[in-house]
């Protein structure tokens, strides 16, 4: 993931102490330092001390965002006093950068409410933020009304906008590629190019068939197919899986990374389904494994809003992610539940990776056909898992979102795998049918579900449910 820019808004109000400001400064810088972050903010000598308080402070503020609207990812405002909501509200008016907006407040000592010391900061917050609603700016909040720079409740605070500010701006202009038609039996991934496409996600399509005949004719000794080969081999063990089927995949890989080049795709969705196995001979699973693990999300299935899902979890999480299928109960374990799919999850979920076949698709294609198929389990670990959808009837995109955790439980199966267990996973699952959401779910290896429903509910305008948010 690139560095992360924000800009920085520290507001004042004349008649507070003026050394708040130097501080919260110092505060601020050193703490982007600590994180990693890119700082614009005015120079001490541009404005009072570097913050913003009258209306021509706001607007030198603005002409320097402005300056860098390519670069800002979000803006913090920052009161280290009841600060100026007006100077606030003006400068993001004014430099209409559309990105998120966390607003933090410095919380008061009590034994220094005197007027050299005394921050207000409880009562300014509340007045930017009215500000920024009747300017109808989107804003997100800090979990603690009031929280020092320094505190590191407030680093999470800080990480957490991060996030939200790549889920936002990455999914505003994602570029999808479709590689093939939808499975005629899977009319459960049929979607609206023209509603994404209202939202700045945008999809370019390909007919399978000009990749397979591309392929096809790719020569094996091409220094680009031995590399592509090469790298298979390091990715994953193959035990018994034969050479010409290896090379097949790596001539697929070659032909799909150019189009994806030239097209500057950021994830692709294909028809796996069965096409490749009867045309071609083998599984692409492995190469969008290959893709998914260098943060270029592959979907099977043309499951397009699939891995527009794939990638908004990989932003929020900063780690790849994987499309599963809601696959088998657990047992008679209400809160358990098996997550599958026949092979290309990303090698961060499989320790145990190799390359294999896929049984179920070979008693239809002959197995010897689905040589590419990866096999492995997924441990124990963190939980995030969430669907977009576009609502074609309604014109809007509708999502959901939640937590949980994965676990060891016995799991005697083929394919990739992993058993999950879920607050109230029967809720879940009646929500899933009742709202007519697809049998594909996307995994994550993270807790990032509260910055996917910040994101999607809060600055793109989608429908969320967020199954059994945690206590805030």
């Amino acid at each position: 993931m690139s560095k992360t820019t924000l800009g920085i808004i520290i507001s004042n109000r004349d008649f507070f102490p003026d050394q708040l400001v130097t501080e919260a400064r110092r505060d601020v810088l050193d703490l982007f330092q600590k994180l990693d972050i890119t700082p614009i903010l005015v120079g001490e000598d541009e404005t009072k001390l570097g913050g913003v308080e009258t209306h021509a402070d706001a607007r030198v503020c603005a002409d320097l965002f402005r300056k860098h609207r390519d670069e800002i990812d979000g803006v913090l405002v920052v009161l280290p006093n009841f600060g100026d909501e007006k100077g606030v509200a003006d400068t993001l008016k004014l430099a209409e950068l559309n990105v998120p907006v966390l607003v933090q407040g410095y919380p008061d000592a009590m034994d220094q409410l005197v007027p050299g010391r005394r921050r207000d900061s409880y009562c300014g917050k509340i007045s930017v933020c009215n500000n920024l609603s009747q300017a109808g700016i989107k804003f997100s909040l800090t979990r603690n009304h009031v929280v020092a720079v320094g505190d590191e409740r407030f680093s999470g605070d800080l990480r957490d906008f991060v996030a939200v500010c790549r889920v936002v701006n990455g999914l505003r202009r994602v570029r999808l590629g479709a590689v093939g038609a939808r499975p005629g039996a899977f009319n459960t991934v049929r979607y609206s190019e023209k509603i994404l496409e209202r939202n700045g996600i945008s999809v370019t399509t390909v007919d399978l068939s000009d990749f397979l005949g591309q392929a096809e004719r790719v020569d094996e000794g091409d220094a680009r197919v031995k590399e592509k080969l090469e790298e298979i081999h390091e990715y994953a063990p193959a035990p018994g899986v034969p050479p010409e089927k290896l090379t097949q995949m790596a001539k697929l890989g070659v032909i799909l990374g150019d189009w994806m080049e030239e097209n500057a795709l950021d994830a692709t969705a294909i028809q796996c389904w069965t096409s490749v196995q009867q045309n071609y001979g083998c599984n692409v699973c492995t190469i969008m494994s290959m893709m998914s693990e260098k943060f270029m999300p592959s979907a099977c299935e043309v499951d397009v809003t699939g891995v527009l899902s794939m990638y908004a979890l990989q932003l929020a999480s900063d780690s790849p992610s994987a499309l599963v299928d809601w696959n088998n109960n657990y047992a008679d374990d209400d809160n358990k539940c098996v997550l599958f799919h026949c092979g290309n999850w990303a090698k961060t979920f499989l320790p145990d990776i190799k390359v294999s076949t896929a049984p179920i698709l070979g008693t239809i294609v002959g197995e010897e056909n689905t040589y590419g198929a990866l096999e492995g389990r997924t441990p124990e670990g963190l939980l995030t898992y969430g669907r977009i959808t576009t609502d074609d009837p309604n014109g809007r995109i509708r999502t959901y979102v939640g937590e949980g955790r994965l676990t060891n439980d016995e799991l005697k199966t083929f394919g990739n795998r992993a058993v999950a267990e879920l607050p109230k996973l029967q809720k879940l699952m009646r929500h899933v049918c009742a709202e007519g959401f697809e049998h594909h779910v996307v995994m994550n290896l993270s807790h990032t579900a509260g910055i996917l429903a910040e994101a999607f509910d809060n600055y793109l305008g989608w429908e969320v449910y967020y199954h059994e948010r945690p206590e805030e």
